[in-house]
């Protein structure tokens, strides 16, 4: 512990100027995880606890057949042409697209890198070579907070994907916030791959996915738009998962003021959604962060409560040995020092020792005397073995206590836990507070309370 020394945190004016306060609560937060000298995966892992640091943003994943629109829709989020579109299968591998300081593309493992919690369900899945990252250095709409990642495009019949797209879909749904579905009305809207993946998602992450029909300005007139709709639902519902959930499907299209459409357009829609998972996740990371506090300091707490245990067990371990060690030094020397000084009058005994001793001398052995002289003469040699092996399994205790004994904290180790609790108890404890009522006076500003 570095002297009680705080994380380092968002202090630059001009980056407290360009960045929201979510960005700013998610970042800090982040940051109390991974500090070098005090975070809390390293106070963490010395206590033999595994703490994930929190995301900094969330992950939007886009699925739905080829042309769908899925890429469309991201550079129109981003307001910026990062993917390509059209109504070729464009997309074959997973693109994660994703705000950064300057404008780059990366590929395989560089992707990996930035993404790391996503390595063991990508190498599983063998898609490492189909991986690559878009990062822009747009601001638009709340894409600053924002991860997407855009998936192959599905179709049915003979393509061939080079990996198990339904498996690696399916992963990467889990491990998402938001699964948004595209159903196109012009293409493959019920592909039953994207069916078979939207089941699947729905048993273990159904609150997570939101389903739209997208490019609803091509699908010609309303009643034509309806129809669709009808079938992709009815559909839906055939699904033994999918049967039990209520549907609802906005319509959604790129605005174009080049073509002006009469068609309802929710798109803003989709941004709402994606902004409330973002309040949602930094709700989620503090609260997160609350008890991973908690679970810290119970478990030092538990830990020096531990060490206390030990401390007295050991005490008696070795209050038992040196006492069974004793007796079984004792018990032999005394039997023949009651035969040496049966070799001595008394007072040939208080001419050589005084008084004093000889007399303590005679009072500590008379009592194995009187057992000498009470044992049968037969008896007399199996008295001599029980009394050698009872003082060697005296012995044999003496050194069994002494083993026994655990392992305790030095007081280096007691004083470092000790400063590691107050650390997290007053300064990230606080420092989370301080971000939650900052994340208070977001909230009021928005809604102008």
């Amino acid at each position: 512990m570095s002297g009680g020394r705080k994380p380092r945190s968002v202090a630059n004016p001009l980056e407290s100027a360009i960045t929201t306060p979510s960005e700013r609560i998610l970042k800090q937060c982040h940051n109390l995880y991974i500090d070098n000298d005090n975070g809390l995966v390293k106070i963490a892992g010395g206590l033999g606890v595994v703490l994930l640091p929190p995301r900094k943003k969330i992950i939007v994943m886009i699925m739905g057949n080829h042309s769908a629109g899925k890429s469309s829709f991201i550079n129109w989020y981003v307001e910026e042409h990062i993917q390509k579109t059209g109504v070729a299968i464009e997309t074959q591998g997973f693109t994660f697209i994703t705000s950064g300081r300057k404008r780059e593309s990366l590929t395989g493992n560089a992707t990996l890198h930035l993404y790391p919690h996503f390595r063991p369900l990508l190498e599983f899945k063998g898609v490492t070579d189909y991986l690559s990252a878009e990062i822009s250095t747009s601001k638009q709409k709340k894409f600053s907070l924002v991860t997407f990642v855009d998936t192959p495009g599905l179709v049915d019949g003979d393509m061939i994907y080079p990996f198990d797209v339904n498996s690696a879909i399916t992963s990467f749904g889990q491990q998402a916030d938001l699964i948004f579905v595209f159903f196109d009305p012009m293409g493959q809207a019920l592909c039953k791959r994207t069916l078979n993946i939207v089941e699947k998602l729905s048993n273990s992450c159904g609150d997570k996915l939101r389903f739209y029909l997208s490019k609803a300005d091509e699908a010609g007139k309303e009643t034509d738009r309806q129809r669709v709709m009808m079938q992709i639902v009815q559909e839906l519902c055939r699904r033994p998962g999918l049967n039990k959930c209520g549907f609802e499907m906005p319509t959604i299209y790129i605005p174009n003021p080049q073509k002006p459409s009469r068609c309802v357009n929710q798109i803003d829609e989709v941004c709402q959604t994606i902004e409330k998972s973002i309040n949602q996740a930094v709700q989620k990371t503090l609260d997160q962060l609350e008890k991973d506090c908690d679970l810290i300091c119970t478990t030092i707490g538990n830990k020096l409560a531990q060490d206390r245990e030990d401390v007295r067990y050991n005490h008696s371990s070795r209050f038992h040995a040196f006492m069974c060690g004793l007796m079984g030094l004792l018990l032999p020397s005394l039997f023949v020092l009651s035969f040496l000084v049966n070799t001595f009058t008394r007072e040939e005994l208080d001419g050589l020792l005084g008084e004093g001793l000889s007399t303590a001398l005679f009072l500590s052995t008379g009592l194995m005397v009187l057992v000498w002289d009470w044992i049968p003469e037969d008896g007399q040699i199996l008295f001599v073995i029980l009394l050698g092996a009872f003082s060697y399994f005296l012995l044999f205790l003496a050194k069994y206590f002494g083993r026994q004994r655990s392992k305790t904290l030095t007081k280096k180790e007691k004083k470092t836990l000790a400063e590691y609790s107050e650390f997290v108890q007053e300064v990230v404890k606080g420092k989370k507070q301080r971000l939650y009522e900052e994340y208070l006076q977001e909230c009021a500003a928005e809604y102008d309370f």
